[in-house]
């Protein structure tokens, strides 16, 4: 066995090897770049080593800087992680060059599997169903649309090397097929310096179903069931579980056979991956095959007992498996959901800067730790005060939960939703509670499409739904007494000056078009020692107990007898006087006053924001990669302004409205903060 290796990666991966190798006894050396000098991974790691700018092209895709930390620190073997240069050949081959071991597959299966292209042809000869296509590299965009045309609509454009959903379109038009091919082929080329294109047929209604597959060097292979990867938006995962809702043993047993099939064909040797698109039918077709660890592979982890991390290093170490196909469980059911820095009520868009709250819910299971145990795990590679940088991508946390079936599952994620704090950047919790209780997805009706078909329009507050919205109201209300309560016990107050706590409230929830709602509510049998009142809303009754501090982000406590967790906040950046109160991602913001404050607002005037539609504003913040158009241009609806670069993605703004361009106020190049000005059209 190893006694060192080096992690070439960054963020959660890195740290969930690291935490694999920490129990297995194995020393582990870190590689950072200038803007990760104080991560999570560098901490975490027995040595760490500087290898570059922050950009990934000045640091972790650096090859030579990571073969010269190996010698540098005596490392004997190398760990990928995913992404970066986790499916690289040539990395791998570099590795071996060096005397070094590569933890994943060798290099001539990395070469024949990633790509998408290769791979397809090898799964083709080894008996593997696959999906109808153009599988040459396509020389240019009126080539990609004459092929898309034979194929027939809908088609997918993708990129030979890509993988993530990264060099990826969907395309339904000629217009998209010939926009679809440029933007795969400039993600392609800046992610991965591999700009090959090609294009197949797109399955409508399909689920995305992947099998985990584990080789070593001795000839044994083995699958470890199957994950459903289905709800997904712009082809990135979202949320993935084990085993699928929608698959039969028959289906299952079918997919297992033939990725092992695939993985023995190449000589797979390690953890991987075969991805298959399948149909209403249960009909299914090969995709693609990652071979490297995935980013959901936590949920084959809890339902197996499994560490795959362990596994990969042990086969790369040259022992052979432990254990056999018919020795592979399936116990419980296993959910994770995909913490990422962005903003879902502005279109996802990608959040950076300073994490001032990072507080995930109390994890009882460990990463790099198998066990049988239902529970909530947590994987990161962040903390509290640590910057989000626009250099990499956007997820900062994988939430895991293991139950005892789907509904048990589904009902942990909640909870441990409701209690996962994050401030100082967006992320899109609000959004994955909002999933997590769409009853399609509670009964496991849903395909890759589910996003796209129920919000269609983009993800807003009113799309999350509450079983009882009253309770968002008898909270706020509970947490504002609690406020008077403690400001009416403050001493040295003037006589007959003195704050009144009262019983009969108003809760304004407030709208931002002024259209606020007003709600009375009584609260009844206050007894602060305890933490505790009677909240009465609309007739009915609310009894909260809750010991949090007022300072305290999460409330955890019970109403009316059964556990609940929420976040209340005092403040908002447009009005200091509102509380925000958020549950099941649900959100209330508003303000709890007296019966005559209210009747006082009522009559208040409603402020409308400033007209800003003349100007295209950065909607995060970004660099300014391109601006297409100059002063005195006639602009029509639709076409594209500027692009945005954050976090690896292209991000291309169009005009809302036909114009003429009066002013261009920056320039390709520039950092841009959000709601920078870009362009301002003629009035």
């Amino acid at each position: 066995m190893f006694k060192k290796i080096l992690v070439a990666n960054r963020g959660e991966i890195a740290c969930r090897v690291m935490a694999t190798a920490r129990r297995m006894g194995i020393a582990t050396v870190a590689v950072y770049s200038d803007a990760d000098r104080e991560a999570r991974h560098v901490k975490m790691a027995d040595g760490a080593v500087h290898i570059g700018g922050a950009a990934s092209r000045e640091s972790y895709l650096r090859v030579e800087r990571i073969l010269e930390a190996c010698q540098q620190t005596g490392a004997e073997a190398v760990h990928p992680g995913y992404g970066f240069l986790s499916e690289n050949e040539a990395f791998a081959q570099a590795v071996e060059d060096q005397g070094l071991v590569f933890i994943g597959p060798k290099h001539a299966a990395i070469a024949a599997m990633g790509d998408k292209i290769a791979s397809k042809k090898l799964a083709q000869q080894a008996g593997v169903n696959t999906i109808p296509g153009y599988n040459e590299p396509i020389e240019d965009a009126a080539r990609a649309v004459a092929i898309a045309r034979d194929i027939g609509y809908p088609v997918m454009i993708k990129a030979s090397a890509g993988g993530g959903g990264k060099g990826l379109r969907v395309a339904y038009t000629d217009q998209e097929a010939n926009e679809g091919f440029t933007a795969c082929r400039n993600e392609a080329r800046n992610s991965f310096g591999d700009d090959r294109v090609f294009i197949e047929k797109f399955v409508q209604e399909p689920r995305h179903i992947e099998i985990q597959v584990l080789g070593d060097a001795h000839g044994h292979m083995i699958h470890l069931n199957e994950r459903e990867c289905s709800i997904q938006r712009r082809h990135q995962k979202v949320i993935e579980e084990a085993p699928s809702p929608f698959i039969t043993d028959a289906t299952r047993q079918a997919m297992g056979a033939q990725a092992v099939a695939l993985a023995q064909a190449v000589g797979y040797q390690s953890a991987g991956t075969v991805e298959f698109v399948v149909g209403k039918d249960q009909s299914f077709y090969f995709l693609e095959m990652n071979t490297r660890l995935q980013v959901e592979h936590p949920v084959t982890e809890c339902i197996t007992g499994l560490d795959l991390v362990e596994q990969m290093i042990r086969v790369a170490a040259g022992e052979p498996l432990a254990i056999e196909q018919a020795q592979v469980q399936r116990r419980g059911w296993a959910m994770e959901c995909r913490i990422n820095a962005e903003d879902p009520f502005r279109n996802f868009l990608p959040s950076t800067g300073r994490l001032r709250r990072f507080a995930p819910p109390v994890a009882d299971l460990a990463q790099g730790e198998p066990s049988a145990a239902c529970g909530v795990r947590v994987d990161t590679g962040v903390f509290e005060g640590g910057e989000i940088s626009m250099h990499y991508d956007s997820m900062i946390a994988k939430l895991i939960v293991h139950g005892t079936d789907r509904a048990d599952a589904v009902a942990r994620m909640r909870a441990a939703l409701n209690a996962f704090v994050i401030r100082g950047i967006g992320s899109n919790i609000p959004f994955q509670a909002a999933l997590l209780a769409h009853p399609d997805f509670v009964a496991g009706r849903f395909n890759t499409g589910f996003i796209a078909q129920h919000y269609a329009q983009g993800f807003r507050s009113q799309d999350v739904p509450h079983e009882d919205a009253d309770f968002l109201l008898a909270l706020a209300a509970f947490v504002r007494r609690k406020s008077r309560q403690r400001s009416a016990g403050i001493s040295g107050q003037l006589p007959g000056y003195g704050v009144k706590v009262g019983k009969d409230y108003s809760v304004i929830a407030l709208s931002p078009d002024g259209a606020h709602t007003y709600t009375p509510v009584h609260v009844d049998e206050f007894v602060g020692e305890r933490g505790y009142a009677r909240v009465q809303v609309k007739g009915k009754d609310y009894e909260i107990t809750s010991h949090a501090r007022l300072s305290e982000v999460l409330i955890a406590g019970q109403c009316n007898g059964t556990p609940f967790a929420a976040q209340v906040e005092r403040g908002t950046r447009r009005n200091p006087l509102a509380l925000v109160v958020q549950h099941n991602g649900a959100r209330l913001e508003a303000m709890v006053v007296s019966p005559r404050m209210a009747e006082l607002h009522r009559l208040m005037p409603h402020k409308a924001p400033p007209d800003m539609s003349r100007f295209v504003l950065s909607p995060m913040p970004g660099l300014l990669t391109e601006v297409a158009v100059q002063v005195g241009q006639h602009v029509q609806a639709g076409e594209r302004v500027a692009v945005i670069e954050a976090m690896k993605m292209e991000n291309a703004l169009l005009a809302s409205a036909d114009g003429v361009v009066a002013k261009v106020l920056a320039q390709a190049g520039d950092s841009l903060a959000v709601d920078q000005p870009i362009v301002e059209f003629a009035p």
